[in-house]
């Protein structure tokens, strides 16, 4: 049944991105259907092999080690109300964020990223038939996350066409930063992050293929990456350690606030579904009608 269940997943979502399509008759389905089975072996080989089984345990032992030195910063600051045993959400999943960030910083200052980034996007610019840009821009998303991306390439946003900038944008946003990673590995088991990274590189890429079909000309296909002003040392490492703590700030921000509306609504519609609705259905309909109202404010004739 879960096989049935992932099938009909996979049509469901391939055939609304192929209805929302910009032009379906340049779609290329060749790099489509290798990257889907790219993503069928990567991801039988991370989770169902002693090969992959023992890369992915090395991975999220190397962040599990990375979260322990993180702690020690956590506990030196806050002392008993970074306690282990009654873990507050702040403290023992977002705090963290603010030591990847300055790890990640060290390595960008070394030129270790941007080395590796660089040729990881032009292997992938071979198999998903995109430029080298939009392959550059989705792996170097994944690592240093989306501002410090955009930042690098903005020489080249300018002149770039709308089709090539909603890939750019899309791919950025399938992607989940590294600073953000040890966060989801507190709260999920670290196998399956480390599966998903690998994976939705891919699925970026397979859904802005058929809602965004384009051909790159080989005069257009260039990646220029700009040279970051110079700092010292301590200079790009007190930057990323305040980036890093800005990042946890917000996301905390962004989570009381959603969970709150959720709540709401939650308590408004679905409490009080069977009290209000079934007796009033005019106040369904005129619900309806105001979550769907056109641009112009009006409701429909039926209210």
């Amino acid at each position: 049944m879960q096989y049935i269940i992932g099938v009909a997943g996979l049509a469901l979502v391939f055939g609304m991105a192929f209805i929302v399509s910009n032009d379906r008759k340049k779609i290329k389905y060749r790099p489509i259907l290798t990257m889907l089975v790219l993503q069928f072996v990567l991801g039988f080989l991370l989770l169902n092999t002693s090969a992959g089984n023992v890369l992915i345990s090395t991975i999220a032992n190397g962040f599990t080690a990375l979260l322990n030195c993180a702690r020690e910063g956590i506990n030196f600051v806050f002392g008993r109300l970074a306690n282990p045993d009654d873990p507050i959400f702040f403290m023992s999943v977002l705090m963290p964020i603010t030591f990847i960030s300055a790890l990640i910083g060290i390595l960008q200052h070394w030129h270790i990223l941007p080395f590796i980034i660089k040729y990881i996007g032009l292997a992938l610019s071979k198999v998903n038939g995109m430029g080298k840009l939009e392959s550059y821009n989705a792996v170097a998303s994944a690592i240093l996350g989306q501002s410090e991306v955009f930042i690098s390439v903005k020489k080249l946003l300018g002149p770039l066409p709308p089709n090539r900038l909603y890939t750019l944008c899309a791919s950025a946003m399938s992607t989940v930063s590294m600073s953000i990673v040890g966060a989801y590995m507190v709260m999920i088991e670290p196998k399956y992050v480390v599966t998903a990274l690998v994976l939705n590189l891919f699925g970026g890429f397979i859904i802005a293929s058929i809602i965004n079909p384009y051909e790159v000309k080989p005069e257009d296909d260039i990646l220029v990456v700009a040279e970051t002003k110079r700092q010292s040392f301590f200079e790009m490492l007190g930057e990323y350690i305040l980036d890093g703590f800005k990042v946890g700030v917000i996301v905390c921000a962004m989570l009381i606030g959603f969970v709150g509306i959720i709540t709401l609504i939650n308590n408004v519609f679905f409490r009080n579904y069977w009290y209000f609705f079934p007796r009033n259905p005019r106040l369904f309909i005129l619900t309806i009608c105001l979550l769907h109202g056109n641009s112009n404010g009006r409701m429909c004739r039926c209210c």
